[in-house]
């Protein structure tokens, strides 16, 4: 940089050349730390991308129209709540064959992030009896496919009723029941939003990795 005359301004060009010379000079800097803190570390590490999430079963299907298929239960759980004025949350799931008692919907409660399976049934009502019950789902349910649950019956939060079952009884939080009367075969299970087990999950990617879904 060639200097001015004393107690001029510097020119145009030197105050350019001025500020890239110290750009440079500050890249060079963090280049420097950072090949320090890198030091040891494989190239391809460098470049590694963020951890990818688990491997999903490929869709086929029925779960391609996975967009109509949201459409469809957003409309099926608003019929219910608004017309027949169950209590289902927002964050519920129905399967669009799921079949919710109407002879005496008040009488129908589903928890936050449950999910009712294909052909499920929960009753509120039970004609021979002349019995008009409350019959309760709790959150992070997991109502099994044909499963029955009876009138007044209430279903414990992170609980699984097995496809098939025909639950007479109470239902206990972070348990399995299955058979016909229901039997507890297991407790203390941990379960996520709509009954998934924790180690769904890693079960899931192990089978979408040998190509098995």
């Amino acid at each position: 940089m060639v200097a001015g005359p004393r107690g001029s301004a510097p020119e145009r060009g030197d105050c350019e050349g001025l500020r890239m010379h110290r750009f440079n000079h500050s890249l060079g800097d963090e280049i420097t730390t950072l090949s320090c803190q890198n030091a040891g570390t494989p190239l391809e590490d460098l470049s590694r991308a963020p951890a990818a999430a688990p491997l999903k079963a490929r869709r086929r299907g029925l779960n391609r129209l996975q967009w109509l298929r949201r459409i469809l239960v957003a409309s099926k759980r608003a019929v219910c709540v608004r017309v027949f004025g169950m209590d289902i949350h927002p964050t519920a799931e129905l399967s669009l064959s799921a079949r919710l008692d109407r002879t005496f919907p008040i009488g129908v409660h589903i928890g936050a992030k449950s999910y009712v399976a294909f052909d499920a049934c929960i009753l509120s009502h039970d004609r021979t009896r002349g019995l008009y019950a409350h019959t309760r789902i709790g959150s992070n349910c997991f109502v099994g496919a044909r499963s029955i649950v009876l009138p007044g019956v209430c279903v414990g939060d992170g609980a699984i009723i097995a496809a098939g079952a025909v639950v007479t009884k109470d239902v206990p939080a972070r348990s399995i029941a299955a058979g016909n009367p229901a039997q507890i075969i297991r407790r203390d299970i941990a379960t996520g939003a709509f009954g998934r087990l924790k180690n769904a999950d890693d079960l899931e990617a192990a089978l979408a990795r040998d190509q098995l879904t």
